[in-house]
């Protein structure tokens, strides 16, 4: 149970599993979302610390010309190089933990959706309640994914490998949605979700 005075759901999937769009369902039904991604956008805005942090260990490269974190040469750097990777971890991680921390504490929602592509890679599932999981077939992921983000398919598939695999998360969760691509069926999924998760709302 989370420490927090609010009933806390985290929400989760791997990329293109419809995780945004179960967030958006729920939103609509009045529920307040912390977005862990939004939350790691913030907190490299420039003038941050961590963006400073950053550019004294990667050097200006590492930005554009109107002074933002260049997104793919530090994806670049990362996928290649796990040391980097974990540098940027150890940064960046209890940075955004605190900010989620906040951000869910101001929330006032009857529950607060905590949604998070690395909901237990970094542990932020010790922040919540339950936790919920956005499921699809890799083959639907790749194709949303690659659409969405005019990513290529090999650059999606190369995200799906660094992420936990599906069978791990499904594991770990507490409640999984499959998403095979009827937008009617996830919504119906929510909705039962979402009077469940008031009730256990009231009972904490």
């Amino acid at each position: 149970m989370s420490s927090f005075n609010c009933f806390v759901v985290g929400l989760t999937g791997g990329i293109g599993s419809g995780k945004s769009t179960a967030s958006q369902y729920f939103e609509q039904l009045g529920i307040q979302i912390v977005n862990a991604d939004q939350v790691a956008r913030d907190c490299v805005m420039p003038g941050t610390y961590a963006l400073d942090e950053i550019i004294n260990h990667f050097g200006k490269k590492i930005i554009d010309k109107n002074g933002d974190l260049n997104r793919p040469e530090l994806r670049k750097i990362i996928f290649d190089n796990e040391s980097a990777k974990m540098w940027l971890e150890q940064l960046l991680h209890p940075i955004i933990r605190d900010e989620l921390i906040l951000r869910i504490n101001k929330a006032f929602s009857v529950y607060v959706i905590l949604e998070s592509p690395l909901l237990f890679e970094t542990k932020q599932d010790s922040l919540t309640d339950t936790t919920l999981v956005i499921d699809s077939p890799i083959e639907l992921q790749i194709k949303r994914a690659s659409k969405r983000d005019q990513t290529s398919e090999e650059d999606i598939k190369k995200i799906i490998n660094s992420q936990m695999k599906r069978e791990e998360r499904i594991k770990m969760a507490t409640f999984v949605i499959e998403n095979k691509n009827n937008v009617n069926d996830l919504k119906k999924h929510v909705k039962l979700l979402h009077e469940k998760f008031t009730k256990l709302a009231t009972k904490k």
